[in-house]
């Protein structure tokens, strides 16, 4: 073929020819794959404007259906959120009810309950702490007594200060 273009008197270099014969078989590619690429497209847009009537009426029968379960979701909710902000009302008036009668729970009630004030037996280590503290020792002497660092020292009398 290159030949014969060569023949007739053409003067084309051999490049420029190789060039037009890919240009022609991609060409004929391009023709044979376009209608297969067009099946793949949404249906949508393969109706021409002048689609039947009927598809038409169909289309908008299922979109009508469409918006009428949507309404009817929309107010299935409506009404769940509803209860449920009843319930949670109706629970915080409740805890509002209990609450007014805590408070007015007298004092000496509190008292006979015997958990509600725990009262923690010093053990034979801070019992020595508390006693050199009630004889007048600084934390230092204390500390150097007992062999234990000062902070440990001054935590224990620091406890027993709020107790």
């Amino acid at each position: 073929m290159i030949n014969v273009m060569l023949a007739a008197g053409t003067n084309l270099d051999p490049t420029t020819i190789w060039l037009m014969v890919v240009a022609a078989i991609l060409t004929i590619v391009y023709a044979m794959v376009r209608p297969w690429m067009r099946g793949k497209r949404d249906p949508l847009t393969r109706s021409s404007p002048f689609s039947s009537l009927s598809q038409q009426r169909q289309i908008e029968a299922q979109m009508n259906n469409l918006l009428v379960e949507l309404a009817e979701m929309a107010r299935k909710i409506t009404v769940q959120l509803d209860t449920r902000s009843a319930k949670l009302e109706e629970l915080i008036r409740q805890a509002d009810q209990r609450i007014e009668q805590m408070g007015h729970v007298p004092p000496v009630a509190a008292a006979a309950v015997p958990h509600m004030r725990l009262k923690i037996e010093p053990d034979h280590h801070t019992q020595q702490v508390y006693d050199l503290a009630d004889q007048g020792r600084n934390v230092h002497e204390i500390s150097k007594q007992l062999q234990r660092p000062q902070g440990e020292i001054e935590l224990i009398l620091a406890l027993r200060k709020s107790s």
